[in-house]
């Protein structure tokens, strides 16, 4: 590798691990503080936080690793077209295609990368954080409960206790109330003893109460007194878009659903969109003399919000079966690859009519 290419490619990896790192800095502190909200509210329990923050991190460098190439390719070009190092080079004879095959040196290893992650990573990740959330809210795992408070998760469970014991796993002057599709149930209790805190079957004994049954439509409400009553409540069931998420790559290749194809494609083109979003940096990031490394940030970021919003409205239509699943997603990444190829033709008859 010339000496030209090292030093454009020291410059643009040293600023995207700089960039990378503060991207997953703050995107973890988000996400920490977002669950640490739900284990303060008992929807969460607290040692699971930590586990979830990591998938979530794992999952976020799917985007986070191309937006920090983006940047950094776009600011240090841009600093090098400032300080006419780029001017000097074109004009001692060297060609602009050197420019894209410096990036291009650090953007396909990263788009292997993020491919990967795409594929691979995020599913497993997604999978992780959704049997943690599970088993966290269906088992009846009083520890994180408090006392007098309302303690909710998201499969529709409410648990209200004024004294919790979890080492006897008992409750004392309980509510609880659960809800499904056809009818919503609640069980007044004097005292509830935890028999299964089990998440594929947690089971409930309540003694000295009275339960309400409301059916949805209206015809079997019902309302019980009772001594004695054993309770089995519904595990969460995670619904059809977060089980899409986590499903593997061999599960939506087979499938024929619209959702499950745009999936699929999303995850395939990820890593060719961050290739050809970073390559179309280079054209964007130019700049006159003086005029300063970020006097191209509107136009970028204009660019990088209407990759961004476009993959996920393409996705949207594909999933609604408005957009033809052929070619599907792969439209994003061939306007890409359309506007990069007008955008080097344009810099390239720009260099012949400078040097004529």
């Amino acid at each position: 590798m010339y000496l030209i290419e090292r030093y454009i490619l020291n410059e643009i990896r040293r600023l995207t691990l700089v960039i990378v790192c503060f991207l997953i800095f703050m995107f973890a502190c988000f996400s920490a503080q977002r669950y640490m909200t739900d284990a303060a509210n008992g929807t969460l329990a607290l040692e699971v936080v930590f586990r979830v923050v990591c998938y979530k991190v794992l999952i976020a460098l799917e985007m986070l690793l191309p937006v920090g190439l983006y940047v950094a390719a776009a600011i240090s070009l841009g600093q090098l077209y400032t300080d006419s190092e780029i001017t000097a080079m074109l004009a001692s004879g060297s060609s602009p295609a050197r420019l894209y095959k410096a990036v291009v040196v650090v953007a396909i290893p990263l788009g292997i990368m993020v491919t990967l992650i795409s594929l691979y990573g995020r599913p497993w990740a997604y999978s992780q954080i959704y049997q943690l959330e599970q088993q966290s809210q269906s088992a009846l795992d009083i520890s994180h409960l408090q006392a007098n408070k309302f303690n909710t998760n998201s499969d529709g469970r409410m648990v209200l206790a004024r004294q919790i014991n979890a080492g006897t796993h008992h409750l004392g002057d309980a509510l609880i109330y659960t809800s499904s599709a056809n009818n919503t149930s609640v069980y007044r209790a004097r005292s509830v003893d935890i028999i299964s805190p089990s998440p594929a079957n947690p089971t409930v004994m309540l003694r000295d109460g009275s339960s309400y049954f409301l059916d949805r439509n209206g015809q079997t409400d019902r309302k019980t007194l009772y001594r004695n009553l054993r309770v089995d409540l519904k595990p969460v069931i995670p619904d059809t878009a977060v089980r899409r998420k986590s499903a593997s790559l061999a599960q939506l290749s087979h499938s024929s659903e619209s959702a499950d194809i745009a999936e699929l494609q999303w995850r395939e083109s990820r890593g060719v969109s961050t290739i050809l979003m970073v390559l179309l940096a280079i054209p964007l990031s130019r700049t006159k003399p003086r005029q300063g490394r970020f006097a191209t940030l509107l136009p970028l970021t204009i660019l990088f919000a209407t990759i961004f919003f476009g993959s996920n409205i393409c996705r949207t239509l594909i999933a609604n079966g408005s957009l033809p699943t052929i070619p599907g997603m792969w439209l994003v990444p061939l306007i890409m690859l359309i506007g990069l190829v007008a955008l080097v033709v344009s810099e390239f008859s720009l260099l012949q009519k400078m040097i004529r």
